[in-house]
Protein backbone atom coordinates (compact mmCIF):
# COMPACT_ATOMS: atom_id res chain seq x y z
CA UNK A 1 0.00 0.00 0.00
CA UNK A 2 2.66 2.15 0.64
CA UNK A 3 4.43 1.46 -2.38
CA UNK A 4 1.49 2.08 -4.06
CA UNK A 5 0.70 5.32 -2.74
CA UNK A 6 4.33 6.61 -3.22
CA UNK A 7 3.52 5.69 -7.05
CA UNK A 8 0.36 7.82 -7.01
CA UNK A 9 2.18 10.85 -5.54
CA UNK A 10 5.46 10.51 -8.13
CA UNK A 11 2.66 10.10 -10.66
CA UNK A 12 0.74 13.70 -9.21
CA UNK A 13 4.00 15.46 -9.39
CA UNK A 14 4.76 14.78 -12.63
CA UNK A 15 1.71 15.60 -14.12
CA UNK A 16 1.86 19.09 -12.23
CA UNK A 17 4.99 19.17 -13.45
CA UNK A 18 4.30 18.77 -17.25
CA UNK A 19 0.59 18.94 -16.81
CA UNK A 20 0.21 23.09 -17.62
CA UNK A 21 1.16 22.53 -21.48
CA UNK A 22 -1.48 20.00 -21.82
CA UNK A 23 -4.10 21.78 -19.71
CA UNK A 24 -3.88 24.42 -22.51
CA UNK A 25 -3.96 21.95 -24.95
CA UNK A 26 -7.09 20.68 -24.14
CA UNK A 27 -8.68 23.92 -23.25
CA UNK A 28 -7.79 25.18 -26.69
CA UNK A 29 -9.57 21.91 -27.69
CA UNK A 30 -12.50 22.52 -26.00
CA UNK A 31 -13.19 26.65 -27.10
CA UNK A 32 -11.49 26.24 -30.59
CA UNK A 33 -14.11 28.38 -33.14
CA UNK A 34 -14.31 25.06 -34.99
CA UNK A 35 -15.59 23.37 -31.67
CA UNK A 36 -18.37 25.99 -30.59
CA UNK A 37 -18.58 28.55 -33.78
CA UNK A 38 -17.80 31.57 -31.86
CA UNK A 39 -13.96 32.75 -32.25
CA UNK A 40 -14.51 35.79 -30.03
CA UNK A 41 -14.85 33.08 -27.21
CA UNK A 42 -11.44 32.04 -27.02
CA UNK A 43 -9.67 35.40 -27.76
CA UNK A 44 -11.27 36.83 -24.91
CA UNK A 45 -10.12 33.93 -23.04
CA UNK A 46 -6.80 34.67 -24.50
CA UNK A 47 -6.64 37.90 -23.60
CA UNK A 48 -7.96 37.51 -20.03
CA UNK A 49 -4.97 34.69 -19.23
CA UNK A 50 -2.05 37.46 -20.87
CA UNK A 51 -3.43 40.65 -19.26
CA UNK A 52 -1.12 42.02 -17.21
CA UNK A 53 -1.66 42.49 -13.23
CA UNK A 54 -2.28 46.18 -12.40
CA UNK A 55 1.16 46.00 -10.28
CA UNK A 56 2.73 44.77 -13.29
CA UNK A 57 1.06 47.74 -15.65
CA UNK A 58 1.62 50.29 -13.28
CA UNK A 59 5.78 49.32 -12.98
CA UNK A 60 5.79 48.92 -17.09
CA UNK A 61 4.40 52.93 -16.77
CA UNK A 62 6.67 53.75 -14.46
CA UNK A 63 9.64 52.16 -16.80
CA UNK A 64 8.02 54.21 -19.51
CA UNK A 65 7.99 57.70 -18.34
CA UNK A 66 11.49 57.27 -16.70
CA UNK A 67 12.93 56.49 -20.21
CA UNK A 68 10.45 59.65 -21.19
CA UNK A 69 12.18 61.74 -18.68
CA UNK A 70 15.48 60.78 -20.05
CA UNK A 71 14.61 60.78 -23.49
CA UNK A 72 12.85 64.46 -23.11
CA UNK A 73 16.01 65.81 -21.10
CA UNK A 74 18.22 64.96 -24.26
CA UNK A 75 15.47 66.87 -26.86
CA UNK A 76 15.74 69.96 -24.52
CA UNK A 77 19.79 69.60 -24.63
CA UNK A 78 19.94 68.94 -27.84
CA UNK A 79 18.09 72.72 -28.60
CA UNK A 80 14.53 71.81 -29.70
CA UNK A 81 11.80 73.51 -28.42
CA UNK A 82 9.42 72.10 -25.58
CA UNK A 83 6.61 70.81 -28.30
CA UNK A 84 8.56 69.66 -30.66
CA UNK A 85 10.78 67.91 -27.81
CA UNK A 86 7.93 66.14 -26.18
CA UNK A 87 6.51 64.44 -29.53
CA UNK A 88 9.96 63.17 -30.84
CA UNK A 89 10.49 61.76 -27.15
CA UNK A 90 6.76 60.12 -26.76
CA UNK A 91 7.76 58.82 -30.22
CA UNK A 92 10.30 57.00 -28.93
CA UNK A 93 9.44 55.50 -25.64
CA UNK A 94 7.37 52.46 -26.07
CA UNK A 95 3.98 53.12 -23.54
CA UNK A 96 1.78 50.20 -22.35
CA UNK A 97 -1.02 52.38 -23.78
CA UNK A 98 0.29 54.26 -27.23
CA UNK A 99 -3.14 55.24 -27.99
CA UNK A 100 -4.04 57.05 -24.32
CA UNK A 101 -1.01 59.35 -25.06
CA UNK A 102 -2.83 60.81 -28.19
CA UNK A 103 -3.97 63.83 -26.21
CA UNK A 104 -0.38 65.19 -25.18
CA UNK A 105 1.14 64.29 -28.99
CA UNK A 106 -1.83 66.66 -30.56
CA UNK A 107 -1.24 68.95 -27.38
CA UNK A 108 2.58 69.12 -28.04
CA UNK A 109 2.09 69.89 -32.09
CA UNK A 110 -0.74 72.00 -31.52
CA UNK A 111 0.56 74.09 -29.17
CA UNK A 112 -2.20 73.28 -26.60
CA UNK A 113 -2.12 72.73 -22.22
CA UNK A 114 -0.03 70.08 -22.52
CA UNK A 115 0.53 70.24 -18.95
CA UNK A 116 -3.54 69.13 -18.34
CA UNK A 117 -3.40 66.58 -21.38
CA UNK A 118 -0.42 64.61 -19.27
CA UNK A 119 -2.36 64.59 -15.83
CA UNK A 120 -4.99 63.58 -18.02
CA UNK A 121 -3.51 60.92 -19.88
CA UNK A 122 -1.73 59.67 -16.19
CA UNK A 123 -2.99 56.03 -14.81
CA UNK A 124 -3.92 56.10 -11.52
CA UNK A 125 -1.51 53.66 -10.30
CA UNK A 126 2.31 54.27 -12.38
CA UNK A 127 1.02 57.75 -13.65
CA UNK A 128 2.67 59.28 -10.71
CA UNK A 129 5.82 60.43 -12.69
CA UNK A 130 3.35 62.00 -15.54
CA UNK A 131 1.65 63.83 -12.58
CA UNK A 132 5.09 65.32 -11.76
CA UNK A 133 6.24 66.10 -15.66
CA UNK A 134 3.02 67.79 -15.82
CA UNK A 135 3.90 69.99 -12.66
CA UNK A 136 7.34 70.56 -14.09
CA UNK A 137 5.96 71.58 -17.37
CA UNK A 138 3.47 74.36 -15.74
CA UNK A 139 5.83 75.67 -13.58
CA UNK A 140 8.03 75.67 -16.84
CA UNK A 141 5.07 77.82 -18.43
CA UNK A 142 4.19 80.17 -16.03
CA UNK A 143 7.02 80.62 -14.01
CA UNK A 144 9.90 80.32 -17.17
CA UNK A 145 12.08 78.04 -15.36
CA UNK A 146 14.34 75.56 -17.33
CA UNK A 147 12.10 72.40 -18.37
CA UNK A 148 15.30 70.23 -18.78
CA UNK A 149 16.69 70.93 -15.64
CA UNK A 150 13.28 70.14 -14.16
CA UNK A 151 12.62 67.29 -16.19
CA UNK A 152 16.20 65.62 -15.61
CA UNK A 153 15.30 66.80 -11.35
CA UNK A 154 12.12 64.50 -11.64
CA UNK A 155 13.59 61.66 -13.82
CA UNK A 156 16.33 61.21 -11.33
CA UNK A 157 13.66 61.41 -8.84
CA UNK A 158 11.84 58.80 -10.37
CA UNK A 159 15.01 56.22 -10.83
CA UNK A 160 15.72 56.65 -7.16
CA UNK A 161 12.05 55.22 -6.17
CA UNK A 162 12.16 52.51 -8.81
CA UNK A 163 15.41 51.46 -7.85
CA UNK A 164 14.02 51.47 -3.69
CA UNK A 165 10.88 49.76 -4.97
CA UNK A 166 13.25 46.96 -7.03
CA UNK A 167 15.39 46.29 -3.04
CA UNK A 168 11.69 46.51 -1.51
CA UNK A 169 10.38 43.53 -3.84
CA UNK A 170 13.67 41.83 -4.06
CA UNK A 171 13.37 41.87 0.41
CA UNK A 172 9.99 40.73 0.23
CA UNK A 173 10.42 37.71 -2.60
CA UNK A 174 11.57 35.51 0.19
CA UNK A 175 8.76 35.94 3.03
CA UNK A 176 6.51 35.17 0.10
CA UNK A 177 8.08 32.11 -0.87
CA UNK A 178 8.05 30.88 2.76
CA UNK A 179 4.45 31.84 2.68
CA UNK A 180 3.03 29.85 0.19
CA UNK A 181 5.31 27.02 1.17
CA UNK A 182 3.64 27.13 4.74
CA UNK A 183 0.58 27.22 3.31
CA UNK A 184 1.17 24.50 1.02
CA UNK A 185 2.16 22.51 4.10
CA UNK A 186 -1.31 20.68 5.44
CA UNK A 187 -1.32 19.37 1.83
CA UNK A 188 1.77 17.80 1.93
CA UNK A 189 0.43 16.43 5.54
CA UNK A 190 -2.59 14.68 4.18
CA UNK A 191 -0.29 13.27 1.62
CA UNK A 192 1.90 11.85 4.55
CA UNK A 193 -1.13 10.71 6.39
CA UNK A 194 -2.63 8.89 3.39
CA UNK A 195 1.20 7.27 2.81
CA UNK A 196 1.06 6.05 6.15
CA UNK A 197 -2.54 4.34 5.76
CA UNK A 198 -4.22 6.96 8.31
CA UNK A 199 -7.29 7.95 5.99
CA UNK A 200 -7.10 11.24 5.93
CA UNK A 201 -9.66 12.39 3.75
CA UNK A 202 -11.98 9.42 5.24
CA UNK A 203 -12.06 11.60 8.43
CA UNK A 204 -12.42 15.27 6.58
CA UNK A 205 -15.05 14.42 4.24
CA UNK A 206 -16.97 11.76 6.24
CA UNK A 207 -17.43 12.69 9.42
CA UNK A 208 -18.75 16.25 10.86
CA UNK A 209 -15.95 17.12 13.57
CA UNK A 210 -13.86 16.59 9.59
CA UNK A 211 -15.51 19.11 7.45
CA UNK A 212 -15.72 21.43 10.96
CA UNK A 213 -11.36 20.97 10.86
CA UNK A 214 -11.53 21.36 7.19
CA UNK A 215 -13.23 24.50 7.06
CA UNK A 216 -11.28 26.04 9.46
CA UNK A 217 -7.95 24.70 8.06
CA UNK A 218 -9.16 26.51 4.63
CA UNK A 219 -10.40 29.80 6.02
CA UNK A 220 -7.06 30.05 8.24
CA UNK A 221 -5.02 29.08 5.46
CA UNK A 222 -6.37 31.66 3.20
CA UNK A 223 -6.51 34.28 6.16
CA UNK A 224 -2.54 33.74 6.72
CA UNK A 225 -2.02 34.20 2.38
CA UNK A 226 -4.54 36.95 2.14
CA UNK A 227 -2.31 38.95 5.26
CA UNK A 228 0.93 38.02 4.28
CA UNK A 229 0.03 39.67 0.70
CA UNK A 230 -1.52 42.80 2.23
CA UNK A 231 1.76 43.22 4.28
CA UNK A 232 3.65 43.04 1.21
CA UNK A 233 1.64 45.95 -0.88
CA UNK A 234 1.86 48.06 2.27
CA UNK A 235 5.67 47.89 2.36
CA UNK A 236 6.07 48.14 -1.33
CA UNK A 237 3.67 51.05 -1.54
CA UNK A 238 5.40 52.72 1.97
Amino acid sequence: MTALTAAMCATIAVWLWTGPEAAETRLRRMISPTTLGRPFLWHSVRRLATRPSPARRADTWRRATIELCQSLTAELTAGRTPGEALTRALEAVDFPDPDALRPVVAAARDGGDVASALASVAPAQGGEGLRRLAACWEVSVTAGAGLAALVDRVGSTLRTAQTHRQDVAAQLAGPRTTARMLAALPVLGIVMAAALNMHPLDFLFGSLPGLACLAVGIALDACGLWWTHRMAVRAQAS
